[in-house]
């Protein structure tokens, strides 16, 4: 998939500890260091070419986003990814972005519609180019970005924190071509209706949308467990 880069998506230099917090972040979510792994402290810091102090800095931070379990008196390692609160977690979100849908069209501004549709072209070069990780950071971006547009700071911050805990399986749903190339549809879709300001079709397509990536990442959950 590339060499490991931080998910931000300006080029701006960030604090050590950011940084590292990224990179390792980036290597759980796009499965590289799969679900069960140990994370191995000489073997991380040699590769992320950091010292310990930054590394068990971002080992605890990921804990708190459920990407990370630590274990007492045995280390840390990659949470593993359990299907049933997978979907639980996604059917929540799918209510939060549908009602983040809602209310982006009454209170998002022109400007923040126009900056999702930057979003969705940067997006839409990415998926041209076969870049499946840049095509995730501003996937990601996009979504954030119109919750943002809700102008309602309890419904962002839910979502944020909703979201850590999911990143990996959103990651892997755009894995397949197939989904990867419906999923780009579906942004269309979803960004005529912002444009619009219809309601009632965005919540309908953001809860479609969320509820194809779940089905496909079940199934690729079950394929890998009947392996």
């Amino acid at each position: 998939m590339g060499s490991i880069a931080p998910l931000a998506l300006a080029g701006t230099r960030r604090p050590l500890h950011e940084e590292t917090i990224n990179r390792l972040r980036d290597l759980i979510v796009r499965g590289e260091l799969a679900p069960g792994a140990r994370l191995n402290e000489r073997v991380l810091t040699a590769q992320l070419g950091v010292s310990r102090t930054p590394l068990r800095e971002a080992i605890k931070l990921l804990a708190t986003e459920g990407l990370v379990e630590l274990l007492p008196n045995r280390g840390a390692v990659v949470a593993p990814i359990e299907p049933a609160r997978i979907a639980e977690t996604l059917a929540v979100m799918g209510a939060l972005e549908s009602l983040a849908g809602e209310l982006a069209c009454a209170q998002a501004s022109d400007r923040d519609i126009a900056e999702i549709r930057a979003l969705h072209y940067e997006m839409l070069a990415m998926h041209a180019r076969g870049d499946l990780d840049g095509y995730f950071r501003y996937n990601q971006a996009i979504h954030l970005r119109l919750v943002e547009a809700s102008s309602n700071a309890v419904l962002a911050q839910t979502y944020r924190q909703l979201n850590a805990n999911v990143r990996r399986v959103r990651y892997m749903a755009n894995l397949s071509p197939e989904r990867w190339d419906a999923a780009v549809k579906e942004h269309e879709a979803i960004l005529a209706a912002l444009a619009a300001r219809d309601a009632a079709r965005l919540k309908r397509l953001l809860r479609d949308h969320l509820s194809a990536k779940l089905a496909t990442v079940l199934e690729a959950i079950g394929r890998k467990q009947a392996a």
